[in-house]
């Protein structure tokens, strides 16, 4: 054997010591080594050798990185992990192979080559494996392995991947995470119980609302609600946990809703739902429900409502209606007195005439006087405002709260009954301890009252009618009877009876033809009796210009003569107007009982139609200006958003004319509907007045150049004055707006061109007149030339949303405006108008005791945006979209801003959180913004408040003194705002 044999048997063919290793293995054996820093497979080691033989018989992913570069070598489960990077990566530098991680597995070379292990639990790369970034996660051990002679001279690496398992792990986590988001969300009431006693586990925002944000995770129901013990909920909660079947209802609760209160009751849609394990065996209770706690009550309220007028529809004197109204009111409420009272004609004096009071309590029946109860109470009742007592001993002096608490009444709601301009009487609900009264308890109260006043007035005109119906009847009755048998000889005394009657009365055959009519049905229709006697009755001028009339008329003589009286309520077209009756025939009878004549009669009732017309049409334009004003809060909410979105979009969007002009436009339309929704809060009477001594003249002749400006070149304005002006007491602004728009409807009726004559002159009324009282006043009249207005169209014209203009042209709420400002000055809006000869429309506003001179009103210079530090401030409002805009209004200014959804979460917010200014709406459900005031104010006296609403009307007792934001408003308003809020010893 040669030399070359020998070493030939000696060294085996380079690939002879890796066996196996499936594809991977064969690229190993076939790799050009020499080009790497191992050199050819001959020259590796005996260590190399032998790991490499081991790894490629694995079934698990390892690679070996040798050397101090960390050449890869590695098997057929590492290369389905390399992807596509395989089979490049081998014999590759492992900084080169994974650039990627290359700071990773420097640290790994540097830990192998030391000696050191390292392990790494779902350890997350991003790695390109197929050309792309791709996340992964790994399980990773690494281990050095030792040369002959006993050194670190390499790291071998055990790989196995575990994105699947992460992944799956993580959409659960993100599962979960949602479904605890959507728990917390959720509008309805939920709760989690665990055991036999019932422990929570979990409850959201809803529940713990519900109960008052008490302590509940961790402890058992029995202990965090204790007061559910009594009422039997804990019986119901072992049953379901003990039988699994689930447990619905509809129940009222008593429930404390917070640590100190006292119990409150709220009615709950519930279920408890039994929650199983594995083996089937309840583990415990998933409760959800609603808290229908207003509309429960709203359905207990029309219930009560729908008995108290059944109980109080059949009486007919008004003392028998209130005394059933008092004890059901009072019975309903729980309170410990309700009483009605007659005023004295000195409007202090007054007499309580009756009075419910619960078994225990003292009755107040008795004369009393309105001065020893205190100023507010003479304010109030004398101004026809409710006068509203929570608290008599906290909230009057202590001289005036004796007077109430010496009978026993701690807390009151008295409103005043105002006629004509004068306080005639009360009805009040006391009761003997401090009581918080609801908005609900107070609604109830008014609407009782003016229901029971109402029906009072209605019992007691009805029954001055029958008294005197009967009176007449009877003695009308006495004489027929007494001369039956001697008819034609009794007319002439009859008829010298009939004379004297206000009554329309006469005598008819049984054929129908008329005998004889008084004076006062002969005057009814502008006739002598020689034009109507002979005439068959339903022919005569009282029917024949009604269409129907005669018809009705002729059936109804011919009824009377067959021996049935009849009764009729008519109204007909007589030459002197149209006139409403009460109208009855009754048959005379001779001694045989045959029908020999008919007796018509009728009680004139015109003048009560009317008011019972104008009844209906007060309560419809009340409900309107209601529904209008609520529709105009919710409309300045949304206004609010988009104002306060586009304002701040203005400041962050690029300076692109085209989306400026966009912008610019959207801006306007916002303000074109704050002007609408001002106006229709003007009509329901409710958008904020700020009052103050206006000179007429003074205003209409600055306004001159405004008003021929808008009214265009051919239309003339004419003013005049009367020499000596006493001021009014109105809301400048808005006096100018009615002006304007008086003058724009004036133009719109002549057409566009025509003379427009404004005058003002005092006017005084020496008793009340078409809905004003007595008194000095300022009339303020814009008469045009137009084509006027018929009586209908009269009738209608300060209606919401009726226009004659057409579709497009107006909005119907120019002349409502107007009557809204008006009577929410205390004045009227009067329209005289005839066909052809235009129309004067007169705003007479309540004049001052002071004569004014001519001055030219100062124009007020634009009140700069203040500059303010840093605030923490607190916005309260139940509306999403106002709530988050006014958040990025204050964040503008660099304030840190807390948002809270209602009143309640405002005070939760306040007990842990230090705040420098307050923000709230008023119009909020359960609490009230200026009940929320009210709080803040006597628990943080140091907090700045401005409170922001669309309304004027707000209850009495709030501030005068406090900052008012109306609704919408700009981002330079609420600075302003802010400022004004803030500063010490400014009205605001």
């Amino acid at each position: 054997m040669t030399s070359a044999d020998s070493n030939a048997s000696n060294h085996p063919r380079p690939s002879s010591f890796l066996r196996g290793g499936g594809d991977t293995g064969e690229l190993i054996r076939r790799h050009d080594w020499s080009a790497t820093p191992l050199g050819p497979l001959e020259s590796w080691p005996q260590s190399l050798r032998t790991v490499t033989s081991m790894l490629l018989l694995s079934p698990v992913p390892m690679v070996l990185l040798w050397g101090r570069e960390g050449v890869m070598i590695y098997n057929d489960p590492y290369s389905r992990f390399a992807g596509a990077r395989h089979p490049q990566l081998l014999g590759c530098d492992v900084r080169q192979g994974w650039p990627e991680v290359a700071e990773f597995n420097d640290h790994v070379m540097r830990a192998g080559l030391a000696g050191e292990t390292l392990t790494y639990h779902d350890q997350e790369f991003t790695l390109l494996r197929h050309g792309r970034p791709e996340q992964v996660w790994v399980n990773l051990d690494y281990s050095p392995v030792l040369d002959e002679s006993g050194a670190p001279a390499g790291v071998i690496a055990v790989v196995v991947e575990t994105s699947k398992s992460v992944r799956a792990k993580n959409r659960l986590q993100a599962e979960r995470t949602r479904l605890a988001r959507l728990f917390e969300q959720a509008p309805s009431l939920m709760a989690m119980l665990e055991g036999p006693e019932h422990i929570y586990q979990m409850a959201n925002p809803a529940y713990r609302q519900l109960v008052g944000e008490r302590p509940l995770l961790g402890l058992p129901v029995r202990e965090a609600l204790p007061e559910l013990v009594r009422q039997g909920f804990i019986e119901l909660l072992d049953k379901v946990y003990r039988t699994g079947e689930a447990y619905a209802s509809t129940s009222a609760v008593e429930l404390r809703r917070g640590l100190n209160e006292n119990e409150e009751k709220r009615f709950v849609d519930f279920v408890f739902q039994p929650i199983t394990d594995g083996d089937n065996k309840v583990s415990g209770i998933f409760i959800t429900g609603y808290d229908v706690t207003e509309r429960a009550q709203a359905e207990d309220r029309a219930r009560f409502l729908d008995s108290l007028g059944k109980a109080t529809s059949t009486r007919s004197d008004s003392d028998s209606v209130l005394d059933i109204t008092t004890a059901m009111l009072g019975a309903y409420l729980g309170v410990a007195v309700c009483a009605y009272a007659d005023m004295d004609a000195d409007e202090d004096g007054f007499n309580i005439r009756g009075n419910w009071s619960k078994p225990g309590a003292s009755g107040i029946i008795g004369h009393h006087h309105l001065a020893d109860f205190g100023q507010l109470a003479v304010a109030n009742l004398s101004a026809g405002r409710p006068l509203i007592l929570h608290d008599t001993r906290q909230q009057l002096p202590a001289n005036e709260a004796e007077t109430f608490l010496a009978l026993g009444l701690a807390a009151t709601i008295c409103l005043p009954l105002v006629k004509g301009g004068r306080l005639t009487a009360l009805m009040a609900v006391h009761h003997d301890q401090p009581r918080n009264w609801t908005s609900d308890e107070i609604a109830l109260m008014t609407e009782v009252t003016d229901r029971s006043w109402a029906h009072i007035e209605r019992v007691r005109a009805e029954a001055e009618v029958r008294l005197a119906e009967q009176r007449f009847r009877e003695a009308l009755e006495v004489e027929v009877a007494e001369r039956t048998a001697a008819l034609a000889q009794s007319q002439a005394h009859i008829r010298a009876v009939s004379e004297t009657t206000h009554m329309y009365q006469g005598l008819i055959a049984p054929t129908g033809r008329l005998l004889y009519m008084n004076a006062t049905a002969l005057a009814g229709i502008g006739a002598s009796a020689e034009d109507v006697t002979g005439m068959l009755f339903w022919e005569t001028p009282w029917f024949s210009g009604t269409p129907g009339a005669p018809e009705q008329l002729r059936e109804a003589v011919e009824r009377v003569a067959a021996g049935s009286p009849v009764a009729l309520d008519i109204t007909v077209n007589l030459p002197t107007g149209v006139r409403s009756f009460d109208f009855a025939m009754r048959p005379v009878r001779n001694e045989n009982g045959d029908v020999v004549a008919i007796v018509p009669e009728a009680v004139e009732v015109t003048a009560r139609k009317q008011a019972e017309q104008a009844l209906q049409q007060a309560q419809k334009m009340e409900a309107l200006g209601n529904l209008t004003g609520g529709i105009a809060h919710d409309f300045n909410n949304l206004l609010m958003a988009i104002q306060g979105s586009l304002e701040l979009l203005g400041k962050r969007m690029p300076d692109d004319p085209a989306l400026v002009r966009l912008v610019n436009n959207a801006r306007a339309g916002v303000e074109r509907g704050a002007a609408l929704t001002s106006r229709m809060l003007s009509f329901a009477r409710k958008q904020e007045l700020r009052s103050e001594q206006v000179d007429l003249r003074s205003l209409v002749i600055g306004m001159t150049e405004l008003l021929e400006r808008s009214l265009g070149a051919m239309v003339t304005i004419e003013t005049s004055f009367a020499d000596r002006l006493p001021f009014v007491e109105t809301d400048p602004n808005q006096l100018e707006a009615a002006l304007l728009n008086l003058a724009l409807n004036a133009r719109d009726a002549m057409g566009g061109k025509g003379h427009i004559h404004i005058e003002a002159a005092e006017a005084v009324l020496q008793e009340p007149d078409q809905g004003l009282p007595a008194g000095r006043y300022v009339r303020l009249d814009v008469r045009d030339e137009g084509e006027g207005m018929d009586a209908p169209t009269l009738k209608r014209a300060t209606e919401p949303f009726f226009t004659t203009k057409g579709v497009g042209k107006g909005t119907g709420l120019g002349l409502s405006m107007v009557h809204g400002f008006a009577e929410q000055s205390r004045g009227k809006l009067l329209l005289s108008s005839q066909p052809g000869k235009g129309t004067v429309a007169s705003v007479w506003l309540p004049a001052l005791n002071i004569e004014a001179e001519y001055r030219p009103r100062p124009v007020k210079a634009a009140e700069p945006t203040p500059q303010m530090p840093p605030l923490t401030v607190l916005t309260v409002d139940d509306d999403h979209l106002v709530l988050m805009n006014t958040a990025d209004m204050l964040r503008e200014y660099d304030h840190q801003v807390l948002m809270a959804r209602s009143a309640r979460e405002a005070l939760v917010l306040l007990k842990h959180i230090r705040v420098d200014l307050v923000i709230t709406d008023h119009a909020m459900p359960q609490m009230t913004g200026s009940q929320l005031i009210a709080e803040i104010q006597q628990d943080y006296p140091a907090i700045a408040i401005i409170l922001a609403s669309g309304y004027a009307e707000l209850p009495a007792g709030l501030d005068p003194g406090l900052t008012r934001l109306a609704k919408p408003f700009t981002q330079a308003d609420l600075a302003r705002a802010i400022w004004r809020a803030t500063q010490p010893s400014q009205p605001h």
